[in-house]
Order: C-alpha cells, then structure tokens, then sequence
C-alpha cells in the first residue's frame, strides 16, 4: 500500500513540481554550474543506487557524510536548499523508480563502515531507504550510528499508514534541520 502512495506522490510532485524544479535547476546552473548533485548510496539489500538531490555543496567538496563536511563548503543557493530540504526534491525520481521510499531511513554511503555495521545488525537495510524518517524529524543524523540504526529500527517496525503521513507532515511542515555540517 505504501508503494502505491510512493509511486502516485513522486508522479504527482515531479509533474505539478517540475516549474520548480527547473527554476532551482536554472539558479543552480549559477550558484555551481552544476545543480545536480549524484551521488551511490546503499540501497534496499545493501545494492547501490544512484542518489539524486540539488547542489548544495562547491563542486570540490569531497564525497563524504555530511556531518563530516566543512559549512564552508555550502553555497548561498544550497543553505537555502538545505533550510527549506528543497534539496531533496529530485529525489522524487529515485522514489519513482522504486529505489527510495519517502519514508524510510535515509540511504548512507559506503564508507561510512560504523552506520552499515549497526543497521546491517539490526536488519534496517530490509526496506527501501526514505527520504524522510522518524530520525529526520527529530534531528538524528548519521553523526551517530548506533542511535540512528535504533532509531531506524523502530520507524521500521511501528511503520503504518498513519505514520508514514506523520513523518511526511512533520518534514514539510519543517520539523527537523537535516544532515548536519560541522
């Protein structure tokens, strides 16, 4: 059932939100060059797919977690982004092909040993990741692994209809700051 909200938001969003998206695709272009942002993640069984967000970092930024990145490598555009998770927008397309959810845990990279060691532990790679989750609205990042494996966990076992509309809710409405940056 919830792949069915999956598939009918992103459809819809990436449809009635493409003037948007290529509004923050045409700034892009002048804040970075290159608005578009893709990056592997883990996926669903721990296969990699190909994460796609708005820039919000100088191109130059080196490809790790965000609380490992420097603040002064964040644009004025991507602070922006960043305020108001309109980074996150193209995302809708990897919920569309199936390779995200919009609720689940967030998809981390694989480098990031500790984070995959404790969710691997605790089974969290069983679903597809989110885009947004119980540890996103409350401000749980991947700067702490075994908390956020646990955190993961019980959204993933107390996961229904009306939470999956909780955390969607509580994530427009600006619950949550995002992935922190030091």
């Amino acid at each position: 059932m919830l792949r069915v909200f999956d598939f009918l938001f992103s459809f819809f969003g990436l449809l009635f939100g493409f003037p948007l998206l290529l509004m923050i695709f045409l700034v892009g272009l002048f804040d970075t060059g290159s608005p578009l942002f893709v990056q592997v993640r883990v996926g669903r069984g721990k296969k990699p797919f190909k994460l796609v967000k708005f820039r919000t970092m100088s191109k130059d930024t080196a490809s790790v977690a965000s609380h490992l990145a420097s603040s002064s490598s964040i644009t004025k555009l991507g602070g922006f982004l960043r305020r108001t998770k309109l980074d996150e927008l193209p995302q809708l397309w990897n919920v569309l092909l199936g390779d995200m959810s919009l609720v689940g845990p967030r998809p981390n990279l694989f480098n990031q040993d500790s984070l995959i060691k404790e969710r691997d532990n605790l089974g969290v790679y069983n679903v597809r990741p989110g885009i947004t989750g119980l540890a996103q609205v409350n401000e749980i990042d991947m700067s702490t692994p075994a908390l956020l494996a646990k955190t993961d966990r019980e959204m993933i076992d107390s996961l229904s209809v009306s939470n999956y509309f909780k955390y969607i809710l509580a994530t427009v409405s600006g619950k949550g700051s995002g992935d922190r940056v030091k």
